[in-house]
């Protein structure tokens, strides 16, 4: 999910990869992966221009979503593993 919400935030797989620093064949395999389990286009692709299709705009509202409460749940354990802990 989150290599589809950065493809689809950078309007493109060779923006993501680098970003991602990963190779754009990745981007693709993540996409077409992603596709794949959900049985459903997510973005229209040629050989020019990309973009969502209207399932895919509407799974990319969840995805954020649940990034950003992924985010969190990550924030809330570092900063449990970095506080002082047992007997001194």
């Amino acid at each position: 999910m989150s290599v589809f919400a950065r493809v689809a935030d950078l309007g493109s797989f060779t923006a993501a990869a680098k970003e991602l620093r990963i190779s754009p064949t990745m981007i693709g395999k993540h996409i077409r992966f992603l596709e794949d389990r959900l049985g459903s286009q997510l973005i229209n692709r040629s050989t020019r221009r990309q973009g969502l299709t209207e399932l895919g705009r509407n799974y990319l509202d969840h995805c954020k979503h649940l990034l950003v409460e992924a985010e969190a749940g990550d924030a809330l354990v570092e900063e449990a593993l970095s506080a002082p802990r047992g007997r001194l």
